[in-house]
């Protein structure tokens, strides 16, 4: 079983390296803050999504991971700031498949942060689990996504179809891409 990981994904010419690791009750001011999600607008609903994470872990079905960008040089005392999300959700042994989704905190889109910090967790995930059946990896957005198509290009999920809305959780078509495990 998989308690902790703690991802790296290195510095570009123009924005700085980035850590991933588990979510903690640590994160919570941080994550209301950045999460584009409306339903994390309080210090409850961000404590409530967290143990979710941290219940995920425990039970080896979901890994979320904050994203997080250093403190502005070494020996400041100034704390990583929260950047973004990345997660594998849908994991079972045996299962052949399993689902990959992230956000970015809307300061820090447009520098890379997405596809370097999914490229880190797919790497990740299809070495970690391929022992127990992994092949693929799937990216699933709404279609008036256009940002996510172009993070999926990047990170070597083709296009696969676009799938039906289904409303009231998925009120939009969707495009589903897919990453599948090197032969």
């Amino acid at each position: 079983m998989i308690t902790s990981v703690t991802l790296r994904a290195a510095a570009t010419a123009t924005a700085p390296a980035l850590v991933l690791r588990p979510w903690c009750a640590d994160d919570v001011v941080a994550l209301v803050e950045a999460s584009p999600d409306s339903g994390l607008r309080s210090e409850d609903d961000g404590l409530r999504w967290v143990r979710a994470q941290e219940r995920g872990w425990a039970a080896g079905v979901r890994f979320g991971f904050a994203v997080l960008e250093p403190g502005p040089g070494p020996g400041t005392s100034s704390p990583a700031r929260l950047v973004g999300n990345v997660v594998l959700k849908e994991v079972a042994p045996g299962k052949a498949a399993a689902e990959v989704g992230y956000w970015t905190a809307a300061e820090a889109r447009g520098r890379g942060v997405a596809p370097r910090a999914l490229e880190a967790l797919t790497t990740w995930s299809l070495d970690a689990f391929r022992a127990d059946g992994l092949e693929r990896l799937e990216l699933l957005h709404q279609v008036d996504n256009p940002a996510s198509c172009r993070v999926a290009a990047k990170c070597g999920y083709a296009y696969d179809r676009t799938l039906a809305c289904a409303p009231p959780a998925f009120p939009l078509d969707g495009h589903l891409h897919v990453r599948r495990a090197a032969s």
